[in-house]
């Protein structure tokens, strides 16, 4: 008798100061263990990337977050890949210095890992973002030239061939401020995350093509104090390692609606026939969220299918979502 893989969700949601996985890579031990007991793990780059520490998951599935929304919608399926053909996106407002770091930290990649890589691509203007704060305590963010950006995409998918795009923004710079003290004792939220969640959303969501972001930041100030849960972010001049490694195996979108928002946004894009090995929501068996995290999308949306949803109380975050409220069980 043929029985179906299992699958595995996990889900920590990016910049709500969870206690096990709001840092720099501290879900990864958490990753590792469910990708041993389990066939198939599908997560986000949220809980895999650790700046320049990663860990090889060979039946770990690399999902940005609003195509895991999509996903576990059913608009949406996943496809296996062998490897991706990368690009870099670089924001023009990265001082010199800096985007050097960052290429050559790409071309080590390449040079080490293998990793196959595009010819990197930077805007045509600074996209200017800037960090916020929600009532919630969540961290948010807004980008100043989006077009900019979606215009930089488009030329590595049509001109450089890329198959994922990592996506390198220059961050403020705000040594002093309280709230990136507390993130790096391991305390608080990270204040870059939402910000960064919004750039990649916005390139899957017109494309339908894998992203991750690395955000582009001077080097801190040595701090005798600094938390183990942020220590991979304090190793050198970049956090792109970790992305361009996900990105390499990033499963590629099957897109099952011609009229979903992020098609009507991609008029070009067309329905890809499902073919076998592709995953799909209702192949999901398990989902592992925290519990007080519970109104995501993603998660709303699993809760309707035939799904078991695992409620962590020990991952304690900012929000107060819990599932029995929203009618879930858990």
């Amino acid at each position: 008798m043929n029985q179906r893989p299992y699958t595995v969700v996990l889900i920590i949601p990016t910049g709500v100061g969870a206690s096990i996985g709001g840092y720099a890579g501290d879900a990864l031990p958490v990753a590792r263990a469910i990708a041993q007991v389990c066939d198939r793990l599908i997560t986000h780059p949220n809980v895999l990337n650790g700046a320049q520490l990663y860990w090889n998951l060979p039946n770990a599935f690399y999902v940005e977050g609003y195509g895991l929304d999509k996903f576990a919608a059913g608009c949406w399926g996943l496809r296996p890949v062998h490897q991706n053909r990368v690009g870099l996106l670089l924001d023009q407002g990265i001082e010199p210095e800096l985007r050097l770091r960052h290429l050559q930290a790409a071309d080590a990649t390449r040079a080490t890992l293998g990793l196959n890589l595009t010819d990197y691509v930077v805007t045509d203007a600074p996209l200017n973002v800037e960090l916020r704060t929600a009532a919630s305590g969540a961290s948010w963010g807004t980008i100043g030239n989006p077009d900019s950006l979606l215009r930089a995409a488009q030329v590595l998918i049509e001109q450089a061939g890329a198959d994922a795009i990592a996506v390198v923004v220059r961050f403020p710079d705000d040594i002093d401020s309280e709230a990136l003290q507390d993130y790096r004792h391991g305390r608080g939220v990270d204040p870059l995350a939402g910000a960064e969640a919004i750039i990649s959303h916005l390139i899957v969501r017109t494309f339908q093509i894998p992203c991750a972001h690395a955000p582009a930041l001077m080097p801190l100030p040595i701090d005798p104090k600094l938390s183990p849960r942020s220590a991979a972010e304090e190793l050198g001049y970049t956090f792109l390692p970790c992305v361009l490694v996900g990105l390499s195996r990033a499963p590629q979108f099957v897109v099952n609606q011609n009229n979903s928002p992020s098609s009507l946004a991609n008029p070009d894009s067309q329905t890809i026939s499902s073919k076998p090995g592709d995953i799909w929501a209702d192949d999901v068996d398990a989902i592992v969220i925290p519990a007080t995290a519970c109104g995501g999308s993603a998660m709303l949306s699993f809760s309707q299918l035939q799904t078991q949803i695992i409620a962590v109380e020990e991952n304690q975050t900012t929000m107060e979502v819990p599932p029995e409220p929203l009618g879930i069980k858990a």
